[in-house]
């Protein structure tokens, strides 16, 4: 589980096709506390660690990751936002967040509103019912309030700290980005659907 505060930004080292593709990413985490077979949220997808180098660490991500996410899309180079797992203990300062992404949202709009930027992203329609108005959804593992929905799009402001200790001032329209749903909307409709 996560909570979607992001805690570093990550750069894509290497990306090795083999039987699924395993990602290097340099990391400003210690790496001597992290084990193999942990969790951490690479923006917004729940990989696990399956190599420690003294900066960096490997994960393998199988043909279904790539299918649900924007991994297919991902350069060396690029940066990532990463979360290791939450402990019990930990601040819940986001969101629970499962790492387990739904779908692709795209960036359709983005303009300055005071110092934050106002996204609008497109949602598929299987999960646009999902979001709500001041609920919360994960893109690309960074908790967000939603502002608005209208159909299937929906907007969210982006503080300029947000912009900063993640990827998100690196963002362009035309961008698609992970998306997750909240579990608790989720929970509901199916009780909805169940009841009605």
């Amino acid at each position: 589980m996560f909570t979607g505060i992001v805690t570093d930004i990550g750069t894509l080292r290497s990306l090795e096709r083999r039987g699924d593709l395993r990602a290097r990413i340099a990391t400003g985490y210690d790496t001597d506390s992290i084990d193999i077979g942990a969790s951490i949220a690479c923006s917004g997808v729940c990989l696990t660690v399956v190599q420690l180098g003294p900066d960096w660490f490997d994960v393998e991500i199988s043909a279904e990751t790539l299918d649900k996410t924007n991994i297919g899309v991902w350069v060396e180079g690029q940066t990532i936002n990463l979360e290791r797992a939450l402990k019990v203990g930990d601040e819940l300062g986001g969101h629970i967040v499962s790492g387990h992404v739904d779908g692709l949202a795209e960036i359709v709009d983005m303009r300055p509103e005071g110092d934050s930027v106002r996204y609008t992203f497109e949602a598929p329609r299987a999960l646009a019912r999902f979001i709500a108005s001041k609920g919360s959804v994960a893109l690309d593992g960074t908790s967000l309030t939603v502002n608005e929905v209208d159909g299937t799009r929906f907007g969210v402001n982006i503080i300029p700290h947000t912009q900063e200790v993640t990827t998100w001032g690196q963002s362009k329209v035309g961008d698609t980005v992970n998306l997750e749903i909240d579990t608790l909307a989720r929970y509901v409709a199916r009780l909805a659907e169940m009841q009605g």
